[in-house]
């Protein structure tokens, strides 16, 4: 069928389809990047708590190296891991919705396809089918 032949409600469906899988692709690689993210501080915080509390603390800041506390640093650690994993409970259940719209629009996409073919050739699938 040469895209010409699609009917216009198909073709928005497809398109539909589409835009969901970009979404979902975009939500899994922030999710991925928060996790690395994650990681990181619960890397950075293990190691601070290693260190004794006379020792000296340098956290980075763009190019700088600035002498900080480690109690401050630990506390800020534990906010921005906070606030990664809500992040990520936030993308969770984002990417749950859209896996399921992408469900719903593929099921759609295929009952249009299979009434189209029940109707005969390309000649009535312009039509809408019913739906419901």
């Amino acid at each position: 069928m040469s895209e010409q032949e699609i009917p216009p409600w198909l073709r928005e469906q497809l398109s539909r389809l589409q835009q969901l899988q970009q979404n979902l692709q975009a939500i899994m690689m922030q999710k991925q990047q928060l996790e690395a993210e994650s990681v990181e501080i619960e890397k950075a915080t293990e190691e601070l708590k290693k260190s004794g509390e006379d020792e000296a603390i340098y956290k980075s800041v763009g190019p700088l190296l600035i002498k900080t506390k480690k109690d401050d640093t630990l506390k800020q650690l534990d906010e921005k891991k906070d606030l990664s994993n809500t992040r990520l409970v936030v993308l969770g259940k984002q990417e749950t919705r859209v896996k399921e719209n992408l469900k719903e629009v593929e099921n759609k996409i295929n009952e249009m396809i299979r009434m189209g073919q029940g109707q005969g050739q390309a000649g009535n699938l312009g039509s809408k089918p019913n739906t419901r």
